[in-house]
């Protein structure tokens, strides 16, 4: 610091006022305070981006797992919100069911947003363009025939269902299609590389193992 002073100290002073008590204002690269202050802060700085640097090595990259789960849970998930809509729009269901539905619509909504915000952070695609999910399992499938998803005669059963009749078709239909939604995310849970990832496949794994037991236990009140 002291060499970085003093060569500062030979440059030609500024041109000052002086008064009638002849007081001379420094230049401000020849005052000692401004000049520890500007190294301080450039140490500061410099300090700064070293840990920027260094803690984005230390996040791992997202590897095969962390993209095909979000890409395909995102599809999953969009059929779930479908058949919810769907249930609530029929006359003459359980209240009870009726208030699962809309926490499933709301839930598993948020939950596409983040997959969509996470996949843009990690440069990757909103969507499967593959048209083939679960690679990253090792079981590739047509995207459409995951497991879990209702076939078009299930969601044609659905809409034309009234009452405890579609009670009984959304508990049905949401049941299989949370097991398989488990079962993906169980194998995201272990094999993500992201923290973030990992932390939604817990989540969704403990969430929707709840929303299958309260389902069976309010189908089965509305129905004794």
């Amino acid at each position: 610091m002291s060499s970085v002073t003093d060569h500062l100290q030979h440059l030609p002073a500024e041109p000052t006022d002086a008064g009638d008590d002849d007081v001379v204002v420094l230049a401000w690269y020849r005052n000692p305070l401004t000049i520890a202050s500007l190294l301080v802060g450039l140490l500061l700085l410099a300090g700064g981006i070293g840990y920027v640097v260094g803690n984005n090595r230390a996040i791992p990259n997202p590897n095969a797992t962390d993209v095909g789960f979000l890409q395909d849970m995102r599809f999953h998930h969009e059929q779930a919100v479908q058949m919810s809509w769907i249930y609530l729009d029929a006359p003459g269901t359980d209240r009870g069911l009726r208030t699962v539905a809309r926490e499933i619509v709301v839930g598993q909504e948020i939950e596409i947003g983040r997959m969509i915000q996470l996949l843009r952070g990690f440069g990757e695609s909103e969507v499967n363009e593959t048209d083939v999910a679960m690679s990253w399992m090792g079981h590739p499938t047509p995207l459409e025939q995951m497991p879990g998803l209702a076939s078009e005669a299930d969601i044609d059963r659905l809409v034309a269902a009234e009452a405890t009749d579609a009670d009984a078709a959304f508990v049905e239909l949401m049941t299989v299609h949370h097991r398989a939604g488990i079962e993906m995310a169980a194998h995201a849970r272990d094999h993500a590389a992201t923290d973030e990832v990992r932390l939604m496949a817990t989540q969704i794994v403990n969430g929707q193992a709840a929303e299958i037991e309260e389902l069976e236990l309010l189908l089965a009140r509305s129905r004794s």
